[in-house]
């Protein structure tokens, strides 16, 4: 693949949005709020979001943003994932953090997901076989007494699309495909006290464009056309589109099959899940 050095822009980007992230983890503070100062800050730092930043409490562990007006607030004792992406003329950087709310309940579980990610990337050369990655991240988490998630993975990057081509796996699947030189990784390792798999929850809405076609409401154009242009394949949410009724459009527009909404993934036995993640070039380093 060819190599930009935009990605180095968005994978520094990515790294101050997130550390950033961990000052704003505090007790009563508004989900919103949160999201909403990580994803005006990737913008202050000259990027933009390549999707909704993910605040993922507990046993969710992917795909919850906060909505229009959510008054959700962070509690003692929660476990909180932030997923953040960012862009930076469409090349993108992925990468996540876990933190408890006042509590030091869950360290072992986070230093899992952690370690996990950390001696994967010792690993990481062109010529490796997927499957000797997710062995290391199973034996990893497995050493701390939990479990990977395994039907969640990390993914390839490429411009403009977050979930690319290849999957990372977070277990030994006999995946023997080979890593070449300056392929775009995120490594997402997530542990669980749970059974080690997730299921579809509720929607989460955070939409994507997957079938550009012509509809008949005016007002739905408009904001059909203002989604290609700002965000093309990247997952969006309605709190940044700033239209009247904008509920009401996306859902005619999904229900014409032109965008789609994600579900949230909690663990499948409600198990706490940890992530961490990072954004790898091959042959090249860590990004993010």
């Amino acid at each position: 693949m060819v190599w930009s050095k935009d990605y180095n822009k968005a994978g520094e980007i990515a790294k101050q949005a997130r550390e950033f992230a961990r000052t704003l983890i505090k007790e009563n503070v508004l989900y919103l709020e949160i999201a909403q100062k990580i994803e005006n800050k990737i913008i202050e730092l000259g990027g933009k979001p390549a999707f909704p930043v993910n605040i993922c409490i507990n046993n969710v562990a992917a795909h919850d943003t906060p909505l229009i007006n959510d008054e959700r607030k962070l509690k003692k004792g929660d476990l909180v994932k932030i997923d953040i992406g960012t862009h930076f003329n469409g090349c993108v950087a992925d990468t996540a953090f876990t933190m408890e709310v006042g509590t030091n309940q869950y360290a072992d579980l986070i230093k899992a997901s952690e370690e996990a990610l950390n001696e994967a990337i010792k690993i990481i050369k062109p010529g490796i076989e997927l499957r000797e990655i997710g062995k290391v991240i199973q034996d990893t988490i497995m050493k701390y007494g939990y479990s990977p998630i395994k039907n969640l993975s990390g993914h390839e990057v490429k411009e403009y699309i977050v979930h690319a081509g290849l999957t990372i796996p977070n277990y030994d699947n006999n995946d023997k495909h080979i890593l070449e030189k300056d392929t775009i990784i995120a490594i997402e390792p997530f542990a669980t006290i749970g059974e080690g798999m997730i299921k579809e929850g509720k929607l989460s809405g955070i939409y994507t464009l997957v079938n550009k076609k012509n509809i008949r409401s005016l007002e739905a154009r408009k904001v059909l056309e203002f989604i290609d242009k700002e965000y093309k394949t990247l997952p969006f949410c309605a709190r940044w589109l700033k239209f009247p009724n904008i509920n009401f459009i996306l859902r005619l527009l999904e229900n014409d099959g032109i965008i789609k909404q994600y579900n949230q993934l909690p663990e499948k036995s409600d198990g706490i899940v940890s992530q961490a993640e990072h954004t790898i070039i091959v042959g090249k380093g860590v990004l993010t």
